[in-house]
Protein backbone atom coordinates (compact mmCIF):
# COMPACT_ATOMS: atom_id res chain seq x y z
CA UNK A 1 0.00 0.00 0.00
CA UNK A 2 1.52 3.37 -0.87
CA UNK A 3 0.85 6.47 1.54
CA UNK A 4 0.05 9.74 0.80
CA UNK A 5 1.79 11.85 2.62
CA UNK A 6 -0.03 15.45 2.00
CA UNK A 7 -3.23 14.01 1.98
CA UNK A 8 -2.66 11.56 5.02
CA UNK A 9 -4.25 8.90 3.28
CA UNK A 10 -3.13 5.28 1.74
CA UNK A 11 -3.17 5.45 -1.79
CA UNK A 12 -4.56 1.58 -2.55
CA UNK A 13 -2.73 1.00 -5.80
CA UNK A 14 0.12 2.32 -7.91
CA UNK A 15 -0.78 5.07 -10.70
CA UNK A 16 0.19 2.97 -13.31
CA UNK A 17 -2.70 0.31 -12.10
CA UNK A 18 -5.13 2.87 -11.51
CA UNK A 19 -4.75 4.29 -15.02
CA UNK A 20 -4.92 0.71 -16.21
CA UNK A 21 -7.98 -0.20 -14.44
CA UNK A 22 -9.43 3.25 -16.34
CA UNK A 23 -8.24 2.09 -19.53
CA UNK A 24 -5.79 4.94 -19.59
CA UNK A 25 -1.95 4.62 -21.13
CA UNK A 26 0.76 7.04 -21.04
CA UNK A 27 1.65 8.26 -24.44
CA UNK A 28 5.47 8.42 -25.30
CA UNK A 29 6.50 12.15 -24.19
CA UNK A 30 5.91 14.86 -26.43
CA UNK A 31 9.18 16.00 -28.18
CA UNK A 32 9.69 19.34 -27.92
CA UNK A 33 9.15 21.61 -30.23
CA UNK A 34 11.59 24.62 -29.19
CA UNK A 35 14.47 25.01 -26.92
CA UNK A 36 12.85 23.97 -24.15
CA UNK A 37 12.32 20.30 -21.93
CA UNK A 38 9.03 18.81 -21.33
CA UNK A 39 9.53 18.84 -17.69
CA UNK A 40 11.87 20.23 -14.88
CA UNK A 41 12.05 19.08 -10.93
CA UNK A 42 13.02 21.76 -8.63
CA UNK A 43 13.11 20.64 -5.22
CA UNK A 44 10.08 18.92 -4.32
CA UNK A 45 7.85 20.15 -7.36
CA UNK A 46 7.72 19.47 -10.98
CA UNK A 47 6.51 21.63 -13.78
CA UNK A 48 5.63 20.61 -17.03
CA UNK A 49 5.80 22.23 -19.85
CA UNK A 50 2.58 23.16 -21.66
CA UNK A 51 0.94 20.22 -23.30
CA UNK A 52 -0.82 20.38 -26.63
CA UNK A 53 -2.54 17.21 -27.78
CA UNK A 54 -0.11 15.35 -30.28
CA UNK A 55 0.51 11.54 -31.84
CA UNK A 56 3.53 10.61 -33.03
CA UNK A 57 5.01 14.02 -32.60
CA UNK A 58 2.17 16.19 -34.25
CA UNK A 59 -0.58 17.95 -33.45
CA UNK A 60 -4.10 15.80 -34.06
CA UNK A 61 -6.09 18.39 -34.83
CA UNK A 62 -6.18 22.20 -35.36
CA UNK A 63 -8.62 24.91 -34.73
CA UNK A 64 -10.18 27.11 -32.40
CA UNK A 65 -13.01 25.99 -29.35
CA UNK A 66 -16.24 26.79 -30.31
CA UNK A 67 -16.05 27.45 -34.51
CA UNK A 68 -14.27 24.38 -35.51
CA UNK A 69 -13.93 21.76 -32.37
CA UNK A 70 -16.75 21.61 -29.83
CA UNK A 71 -16.30 22.05 -26.09
CA UNK A 72 -17.32 18.05 -26.18
CA UNK A 73 -14.13 17.26 -28.46
CA UNK A 74 -12.06 20.17 -26.62
CA UNK A 75 -12.30 18.38 -23.58
CA UNK A 76 -11.43 15.28 -24.56
CA UNK A 77 -8.38 17.12 -26.39
CA UNK A 78 -8.03 18.69 -22.70
CA UNK A 79 -7.39 14.91 -21.41
CA UNK A 80 -5.07 14.10 -23.89
CA UNK A 81 -3.08 17.05 -22.74
CA UNK A 82 -3.09 15.66 -19.27
CA UNK A 83 -1.94 12.74 -20.13
CA UNK A 84 0.82 13.93 -22.11
CA UNK A 85 1.79 15.63 -18.92
CA UNK A 86 1.75 12.98 -16.83
CA UNK A 87 4.09 11.09 -19.68
CA UNK A 88 6.33 14.24 -18.90
CA UNK A 89 5.88 14.31 -15.24
CA UNK A 90 7.23 10.69 -15.12
CA UNK A 91 10.19 11.15 -16.88
CA UNK A 92 11.50 12.79 -14.09
CA UNK A 93 10.12 11.12 -11.05
CA UNK A 94 8.18 7.60 -10.35
CA UNK A 95 4.13 8.95 -10.57
CA UNK A 96 3.81 6.93 -7.30
CA UNK A 97 5.64 9.78 -6.21
CA UNK A 98 3.70 12.50 -6.57
CA UNK A 99 1.70 14.21 -3.31
CA UNK A 100 -0.49 16.08 -5.18
CA UNK A 101 -1.39 17.99 -8.35
CA UNK A 102 -0.96 21.81 -7.17
CA UNK A 103 -1.70 23.67 -10.62
CA UNK A 104 -3.11 22.97 -13.75
CA UNK A 105 -2.91 26.09 -16.16
CA UNK A 106 -5.15 25.64 -19.32
CA UNK A 107 -5.45 27.19 -22.34
CA UNK A 108 -8.15 27.14 -25.07
CA UNK A 109 -8.05 28.66 -28.36
CA UNK A 110 -11.06 30.19 -28.39
CA UNK A 111 -13.65 31.48 -31.22
CA UNK A 112 -14.67 35.11 -30.67
CA UNK A 113 -17.06 34.98 -28.01
CA UNK A 114 -16.38 31.53 -26.73
CA UNK A 115 -16.85 31.55 -22.57
CA UNK A 116 -16.56 27.77 -21.83
CA UNK A 117 -12.83 27.50 -21.56
CA UNK A 118 -13.57 26.21 -17.72
CA UNK A 119 -15.90 23.50 -19.30
CA UNK A 120 -12.89 22.74 -21.43
CA UNK A 121 -9.98 22.28 -19.38
CA UNK A 122 -12.36 20.16 -17.05
CA UNK A 123 -11.53 17.25 -19.06
CA UNK A 124 -7.65 17.66 -17.87
CA UNK A 125 -8.68 17.84 -14.55
CA UNK A 126 -11.29 15.53 -14.55
CA UNK A 127 -8.66 13.13 -15.67
CA UNK A 128 -6.07 13.94 -12.35
CA UNK A 129 -8.55 13.13 -10.09
CA UNK A 130 -9.52 9.91 -11.69
CA UNK A 131 -5.78 8.76 -11.71
CA UNK A 132 -4.68 10.37 -8.39
CA UNK A 133 -8.12 10.57 -6.17
CA UNK A 134 -7.94 13.48 -4.02
CA UNK A 135 -4.48 14.30 -4.55
CA UNK A 136 -5.25 15.24 -7.97
CA UNK A 137 -7.59 17.99 -6.93
CA UNK A 138 -5.42 21.19 -7.41
CA UNK A 139 -5.88 24.95 -8.25
CA UNK A 140 -6.23 26.23 -11.43
CA UNK A 141 -6.52 28.76 -14.53
CA UNK A 142 -8.93 28.21 -17.80
CA UNK A 143 -7.36 31.02 -20.21
CA UNK A 144 -9.21 31.54 -23.79
CA UNK A 145 -6.61 32.70 -26.11
CA UNK A 146 -6.40 34.26 -29.80
CA UNK A 147 -3.64 31.48 -31.05
CA UNK A 148 -2.10 28.32 -29.78
CA UNK A 149 1.23 26.83 -30.84
CA UNK A 150 0.87 24.55 -34.33
CA UNK A 151 -2.35 25.67 -34.26
CA UNK A 152 -3.67 23.28 -31.78
CA UNK A 153 -7.38 24.13 -29.50
CA UNK A 154 -5.97 23.81 -26.22
CA UNK A 155 -2.75 23.80 -24.30
CA UNK A 156 -2.51 22.25 -20.50
CA UNK A 157 0.55 22.92 -18.18
CA UNK A 158 0.36 21.49 -15.03
CA UNK A 159 2.92 21.44 -11.43
CA UNK A 160 2.76 18.86 -8.75
CA UNK A 161 4.64 18.13 -5.78
CA UNK A 162 6.61 14.96 -5.06
CA UNK A 163 7.53 12.97 -2.22
CA UNK A 164 10.69 11.85 -2.81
Amino acid sequence: MLYDISMGNPREKSVRSTMSSLGLALPDVSPPKGAYVPAVRSGNLVFVSGQVPMVGGEVVVTGKVGAEITVEDARALSRQCALAALAAIGSVVDLDDVAQVVKVVGFVASAQGFVDQAKVVDGASGLFFEVFGDVGRHARSAVGVAELPLGAPVEIEVVVQVDR
